[in-house]
């Protein structure tokens, strides 16, 4: 039997042609899920390739939330700066300032993330606010931003799920939900062999993973 909504393996989706003069010197940049496929929230992954960086822009329209998987780099939240790594989760409010300048030398940066509640990157209202600069580069780097949210996996203690509800899942953390002041949450799981997340369903919200 199909699924309703089929499963998408991101090799098979083509990078969006970005226009680099609007902030999107990215390597290499596709939407896995969104509208076109009938959700109401997209999804993209983002590859940093080095000397490839996204500059300061905002979103009117939604939150975005991004997931540091692999390289690191120096990222801005209005005026304020600091340095992610993999593990880092992150909440850009709508309308805030923000970038990610790529420092990684030796590999690929990966970042995947969530534009919440638009259905294209169009919907987000995008705006290019302009380059990062040295003096960005040079700004003291805090260890925490005053604005949106920023938490290292490491640091979220894992949930105590009750494996009678379906939850035999070996690690199962929630770096960003109603804790930290988000309407949306984001979890972290992590099954090891035998794991599973029995049979379940979300009558008020979609999940995407």
């Amino acid at each position: 039997m199909s699924l309703k909504y089929p499963l998408v393996h991101v090799d098979d989706v083509r990078p969006e042609n970005m226009k680099e003069g609007e902030g999107w010197a990215i390597s290499e940049f596709r939407l896995p899920i969104s509208g076109r496929n009938g959700s109401s929230t997209t999804i993209f992954h983002s590859i940093f390739r080095p000397g490839s960086t996204h500059a300061k822009h905002l979103h009117r329209n939604c939150d975005e939330i991004a997931v540091y998987l692999k390289g690191h780099g120096v990222v801005g939240q209005g005026g304020e700066r600091t340095e992610v790594r993999p593990g880092h989760c992150r909440l850009m409010p709508k309308g805030s300032e923000h970038f990610f300048f790529n420092e990684t030398k030796d590999e690929e940066g990966l970042v995947i993330g969530f534009y919440v509640g638009a259905k294209s990157v169009a919907d987000t209202g995008y705006e290019f606010r302009g380059h990062v600069s040295e003096a960005d580069l040079e700004m003291p780097r805090r260890e925490k931003f005053s604005e949106g949210i920023l938490v290292h996996i490491d640091d979220v203690k894992p949930a105590q799920m009750n494996a009678k509800d379906g939850w035999s899942i070996t690690d199962f953390r929630i770096p960003i939900g109603r804790h930290n002041g988000s309407s949306t949450t984001l979890f972290w799981a992590k099954f090891m062999p035998g794991a599973i997340h029995k049979k379940h369903r979300h009558d008020h919200c979609d999940e995407i993973y």
